[in-house]
């Protein structure tokens, strides 16, 4: 008796007040652990993601549909992570089209794709024109090719750091494309690329503040919602 008495009383929360305390749960786990409780629960889940600042999807098993739910939902988003990850994320252009609709792409600051295997060109472009706030960029790991690099020039002024580690069909080309237009960009992750060694050497000329890293090194984004 006991216990449905107190299910009773915890189903007479106002939603808002359940989307707040969500709101103070630590990790994505946790609140994705109470979006499944029932379907109250999962509205006011979603309706906790409007304040979020940062959200990762790195240590999750996520696809297109439930990662784009729950992007779009988070219309204060800043920094985004959706990297590859030991389960394994499923996630494909068509994914990113979806977030590409999203309120919050114009806000984002930061974007992970790390060793995302499923996105090409095509996704990545989509991203990337929408996101003119954008300031740090991590595509290492990927099989995006020049064009990714010449509509990141395009659409990106605000870059300031950029990870291309092991982008191999990336050329000499894309680099100073992206130096060429991103003058604010301060620091780019060449490392395990095909480009010849005289290339860096023209993107110092062009900027010369650069800063040309060769080892392998992931966005630091925490995999924690906040």
């Amino acid at each position: 008796m006991a216990k449905k008495e107190t299910e009773a009383e915890i189903e007479r929360l106002p939603i808002d007040l359940l989307a707040y305390t969500f709101f103070l749960l630590p990790s994505f786990r946790d609140l994705a652990l109470a979006s499944g409780v029932c379907k109250k629960w999962r509205w006011a889940a979603l309706e906790s993601l409007a304040g979020r600042k940062r959200l990762s999807f790195a240590d999750q098993r996520m696809d297109d549909e439930s990662t784009a739910r729950l992007v779009c939902a988070a219309d204060n988003l800043k920094e985004l992570n959706i990297s590859r990850s030991c389960w394994g994320c499923r996630i494909t252009d068509e994914g990113l089209f979806k977030i590409s609709s999203a309120k919050c792409i114009g806000k984002l600051t930061s974007i992970s794709l790390w060793g995302m295997a499923g996105i090409t060109d095509s996704g990545v472009i989509n991203l990337v024109s929408k996101a003119y706030s954008l300031q740090h960029l991590n595509i290492g790991g990927t099989f995006i090719t020049d064009e990714s690099l010449y509509a990141i020039a395009n659409h990106c002024p605000n870059l300031k750091t950029i990870i291309l580690w092991s982008c191999r069909q990336v050329t000499e080309s894309g680099l100073i494309a992206l130096v060429n237009k991103c003058r604010k960009l301060e620091s780019i992750n060449v490392g395990g690329m095909r480009v010849p060694l005289d290339c860096f050497t023209g993107l110092c000329i062009i900027s010369p503040a650069l800063q040309i890293k060769s080892v392998s090194q992931h966005l630091n984004i925490s995999t924690q919602v906040a």
